[in-house]
């Protein structure tokens, strides 16, 4: 790539773009700009489009105003929109179910959609198999379904409930407790909490949070000083106690985690490598020092379970692909640790208590297989599990009930049974979908070789039949971040896509967890260009094996896989016809200045780390390498939201009003911003029916497709 030491992007004229369903041009605009240059070292970079970082600046509100008009106005130009929302409301109309999970009192809870709700809804059975009542409505708690439910947690004794919330998908929580006897409320009420559910302890729970941020800044400044407090129920937040703060790190993240013995404090350490820190102490001995078992976050410690005297986690250490570790809690230094299950061929994706037993859960080739051993290490057996699937289990350390979602590109979430005595599942729920078949498709692994000749797996879904000639529409999704594995899971809006002769293609980039760390190490910082090039090489053989071609080809991403779909966008603009980057990371020079970006360093790295850092950033920032000479650029749909303080908009503000003051030929360059909603966790049915509706309405006309 080309060495960028100076960038100007003084740019004074608006681009115009014909719309594909008109001959109507499109006017966009005008973004507020200043003068600013910043100094990276020896490299000069202006950012002409700083005025809008401001998102509650009376200028930035106009242009979000103008934006949305431009967007709407094209949208719903296009004279099949209606069908296709009327389709994907109906595929979201179908009974939704949640694995039930066992309480202290011996009571069932799960979520369940009857269909259309904004909110899944929490019941409570006495038993399994019985209806369940209505325990908590999140639907209840706004007019438009705008406010979440994020986790809920029991106290040890059964007697209360804790419950978080977040409204308009923001990262912030807050908490509310219920008594399980009559559900009532309590006064309790936690309020500017972050990353954190409640851990019971005693007459109260910790949790995690920060300062109240400032008035107009509570989406956007960054977040320092993640504190853990103690609340005891009854009293008011001011009176809670600070139980543990590292003013040293301001930028780490602090989370709790209290055994049902309730004797140990655990608190584990992030935001600052591909690891976690871990330290504890008796809580019950007035006085006891904190003991450290791992000091650094270079390693993954993920704690299992607490027995006998004995830590039991899931590790990094000497094992890039994890294994299963027991420390003692006398002295649980390195030196002490002992293997449990050691490092297999797949990834340790999760383990678990099922009552007297362990369940691993790992992942071979992006799918998962599950495993029951016993607390020695021993093997028991393999779970049978549908093929080419993931799955999540619900399981207590209390009795021997193991209830598993299973789910693959065809197959809706399923809910199943396990029986350990004798290693059979059945059938508990499956949801039907009206109009849909799984059985009319099909989903094939395949490996393709990226530009260094790494093997590189991704999975093909499309209906049964479907001939290669060149020429079907493919919607090619990647993420390659963070040690994220896409597994297979269903998503009903994509049925519209493969009903419509579409192929669903999913890609396992560099910089996930497929593989294990040297699989995401492999895509970080210095390493990054082999995500894009991994990208890329998938469009590649997807047109290299006839399933499709440049002129029929979208690709997809959200928050760092929006990043992917820029910056691919910006290396190779004639492999695409259409690109939607969702909430994504567009300014990697300033991103660590925001909410919580500084903790994706880890990743990247910092345009203030050094000189060459900075210049490979620079080099690839989707924001900062946007062509001007006339380049065809494909038709580009940029997605964000007001209230996403996980990746703030000012990344897709900056990133869109730089494409469409930029000269990338005649196709759209157009922003959807939505408003009361976040990062995507916990978005309303009806909201996703919006959005997917206006995304594939904007894929379907620039590929000049009527959807039937």
């Amino acid at each position: 790539m080309k060495s960028l030491t100076t960038i100007t992007l003084g740019l004074a004229t608006l681009s115009v773009a014909m719309s594909s369903c008109s001959n109507k041009k499109i006017e966009y605009p005008a973004a507020p700009m200043d003068e600013t240059v910043d100094q990276y070292f020896d490299l000069t970079v202006a950012d002409p489009y700083r005025p809008l970082e401001n998102d509650t600046a009376a200028a930035t509100l106009a242009w979000v105003e103008a934006e949305n008009k431009v967007t709407r106005d094209y949208l719903d130009r296009i004279p099949y929109a209606d069908r296709i929302r009327k389709r994907l409301t109906e595929l979201q109309d179908y009974p939704k179910y949640g694995m039930p999970s066992l309480a202290p009192d011996g009571r069932q809870y799960y979520f369940f959609n009857d269909g259309l709700k904004n909110q899944s809804v929490l019941y409570r059975t006495d038993s399994i198999g019985k209806d369940g009542e209505v325990w908590l409505d999140p639907n209840s708690l706004s007019d438009d379904g705008t406010v979440a439910l994020k986790g809920i947690s029991f106290s040890n004794d059964g007697k209360y409930m804790a419950y978080t919330i977040s409204r308009s998908g923001s990262d912030w929580v807050e908490i509310y407790v219920m008594d399980t006897t009559d559900g009532h409320l309590l006064d309790d009420h936690i309020e500017w909490a972050k990353f954190t559910d409640a851990a019971w302890c005693g007459e109260g729970f910790y949790y995690s949070a920060y300062d109240r941020p400032g008035e107009g800044k509570e989406f956007s400044n960054a977040n320092e000083n993640h504190r853990i407090y103690y609340h005891k129920l009854g009293t008011p937040q001011s009176a809670d106690e600070l139980a543990y703060t590292d003013p040293e790190h301001p930028l780490h993240f602090h989370s709790a985690f209290v055994p049902d013995t309730e004797d140990y404090l655990f608190v584990i350490g992030g935001g600052d490598g591909f690891g976690n820190s871990v330290m504890f102490k008796n809580i019950k001995k007035p006085g006891s020092q904190w003991q450290i078992m791992e000091p650094d976050q270079d390693l993954e410690v993920n704690i299992v379970d607490v027995a006998n005297g004995d830590i039991y986690f899931t590790t990094t250490y000497e094992a890039p692909r994890r294994r299963l570790m027991k420390a003692p809690l006398a002295n649980p230094g390195k030196q002490n640790w002992v293997e449990v299950v050691p490092e297999q061929e797949g990834v340790l994706a999760s383990a678990q208590r099922a009552g007297s037993k362990l369940l691993l859960t790992y992942e071979q080739d992006a799918a998962n297989r599950a495993y029951i051993y016993n607390t020695d290490g021993s093997l028991v057996n393999e779970i049978d599990l549908p093929e080419f699937a993931s799955v999540a289990f619900s399981t207590s350390d209390k009795n021997d009930d193991v209830f598993y979602r299973a789910t693959s590109m065809a197959l809706p979430p399923t809910v199943y049974t396990y029986n350990m005595a004798d290693n059979t599942s059945e059938v508990y729920m499956k949801p039907e979908i009206n109009g849909f078949n799984p059985d009319d498709y099909v989903t094939e692994q395949v490996f393709y070789t990226s530009t260094d000749g790494t093997k590189v797996p991704m999975s093909l879904t499309y209906r049964k039949g479907l001939e290669r000639n060149g020429k079907n529409p493919v919607y090619l999704y990647g993420y390659g971040g963070f040690n994220v594995s896409l597994n297979p899971g269903f998503s009903p809006n994509r049925v519209l896509w493969l009903e419509n002769g579409g192929i669903y293609a999913e890609t396992n980039l560099r910089g996930g967890g497929e593989y294990g760390e040297a699989w995401h190490e492999a895509g970080t910082k210095m390493n990054k260009l082999n995500v894009f090039n991994d990208f890329i090489s998938a469009a590649e053989y997807l047109i290299k094996e006839n399933w499709t071609s440049p002129e029929h080809l979208v690709i997809e991403g959200g928050s760092n896989g929006g990043l992917l779909v820029g910056a691919t966008v910006n290396l190779r603009p004639d492999l695409f016809k259409v690109a939607i980057p969702r909430v994504g990371v567009m300014d990697m020079m300033r991103y660590h200045l925001f909410t919580i970006g500084w903790n994706w360093a880890s990743d990247y790295g910092r345009s203030d780390d050094s000189r060459e850092m900075a210049e490979y950033l620079l080099n690839y920032s989707p924001l900062h390498n946007i062509k001007n000479d006339g380049t065809p650029y494909p038709a580009i749909l940029v997605t964000t939201a007001d209230h996403d303080d996980r990746v703030v908009p000012a990344h897709s503000f900056k990133y869109a009003a730089t494409l469409q003051a930029s000269n990338t030929g005649d196709a759209p360059k157009l922003i959807r911003i939505d408003s009361k909603a976040g990062h995507g966790a916990g978005k309303p049915v009806s909201k996703v029916i919006d959005e997917y509706t206006d995304i594939y309405s904007f894929i379907f006309n620039n590929l000049g497709i009527e959807p039937k």
